[in-house]
This record gives C-alpha cells, sequence and structure tokens, in this order.
C-alpha cells in the first residue's frame, strides 16, 4: 500500500492512498475537519468530569491528539481507545506538521501518541490516557456499555464499504453506555437507516467545509 503526505486547504497534512484514491482526511482541511466533526459536535456536547472515547481508524492519530489537548485545556479525564489495522510508517508520522499547526505542548504529546507500545493503556498527559489496539474491527470484542462517544472515521463507503456494514455498526451500538453518541463525517441515506434500524437516534448536522452534511447518532437510554 503505497502512502504519502500531502497538504489540504487549512495548511494541514494529511496522508493519500493512491490505490483506493482516498486521503486520511478531507482534503479541505484536516485539522478543521476533525474539529468540526469529532470535537465540536462530538465530545464536545458531553458535559461530563470524565469521558471514555473509541476511535475506528486510529489513522494519523490527529483525533487522539486534538482530543488530548481538549482534555488538558479543559481538565476533563479522557480514556481514549484507537483500533487500528494498518499502523502508518514512522517516517510518515514524522512528516505530518500537525503540531506546528496547533502549537503549544502538542508536539510532545503527538510523539508519546506515536512512541508508545501499541495494545497497551498509557498516560499522554495529566487528563488523557491511549490505548491503541492492533487489530482489525472485524476480530475486536468491544465490552459492552462502556463508551461514552464513538469517533467513526474509517475511509468512506465508496472505498471501503466493509467498515460501513450494519454487523460493524452494532458492535459500535454495542459498547456504547446508554445515551452515549457515534459521531462521523458520512452522512449517505442506506448509513443512516442502518444506524436507525439498530437503534440509534439519527442527526443531521451541518458538515465540515466541503461537506454539506455529517451524523451524530445517540444511543437510547
Amino acid at each position: 500500500m503505497e502512502r504519502k503526505v500531502q497538504l489540504t486547504e487549512d495548511g494541514s497534512s494529511t496522508i493519500y492512498i493512491s490505490e483506493m484514491d482516498e486521503t486520511y482526511h478531507s482534503t479541505h482541511g484536516a485539522i478543521q475537519e476533525a474539529n468540526h466533526v469529532f470535537l465540536k459536535h462530538g465530545i464536545e456536547t458531553l458535559n461530563q468530569s470524565s469521558i471514555a472515547v473509541f476511535e475506528m481508524g486510529f489513522g494519523t492519530g490527529l483525533n487522539a491528539l486534538l482530543t488530548s489537548e481538549f482534555a488538558n485545556s479543559n481538565q476533563v479525564e479522557v480514556v481514549y481507545k484507537g483500533v487500528e489495522a494498518f499502523p502508518i510508517e514512522e517516517e510518515l508520522i514524522k512528516s505530518l506538521n500537525y503540531a506546528k499547526e496547533i502549537g503549544g505542548d502538542s508536539r510532545k504529546n503527538f510523539e508519546l501518541i506515536h512512541s508508545i507500545d501499541w495494545n497497551i493503556e498509557q498516560q499522554i498527559n495529566t487528563f488523557f490516557s491511549l490505548t491503541k489496539i492492533h487489530e482489525k474491527i472485524e476480530d475486536f470484542v468491544p465490552i459492552p456499555n462502556s463508551i461514552d462517544i464513538v469517533y467513526y472515521d474509517a475511509f468512506g463507503p465508496r472505498a471501503q464499504g466493509e467498515m460501513w456494514q450494519k454487523c460493524i455498526l452494532e458492535k459500535m451500538h454495542r459498547m456504547l453506555k446508554p445515551n452515549g453518541i457515534f459521531v462521523t463525517y458520512c452522512a449517505m441515506g442506506q448509513f443512516k437507516r442502518d444506524l436507525k434500524a439498530i437503534g440509534f437516534i439519527v442527526e443531521g448536522k451541518p458538515g465540515p467545509p466541503g461537506k454539506r452534511e455529517m451524523t451524530v447518532g445517540i444511543k437510547g437510554a
């Protein structure tokens, strides 16, 4: 799988996979998209002193980095788990410019995020701990009712349709606590119908630049 770094419109970098003709983040702005989808319409909507996050598609670690910054600046305890079947090569990670764009302690946090061992929970900063899970989501067995919010950041249905099957989405529903939320950039009709069939209350939200809409699903109490 050939992967190369490229810049997006907000000046932050992403990774392009030529075989899939797909990028890890929006070409309209990687940091901009992640902040809009996973923070503004995701974790920032939870009024809690401690939050358990599960990310499907750990990828570049950008969502984890932004969430670690959120946790530290708001003094919210975040326990973060991210699953990734195909970790990105170290030389590509070093070429990503997120720390430069975000500033503050992000360089130290980003280096820690990518240097810690897989499958072991480790502390990144005072308020943020991380477990990177090296496993295919098809093989991952979730703990029921253990997660407050799911960041669903798999490649889109066109490129990776198997990640959007009901059996995978049912795992996300199962791991969420009552009233937990599922958030993603995707807003395809069949996907939203599947979420409703599984038992989510589905809400469309304004999308980040380049997308008209995104999706939030709420697990019933």
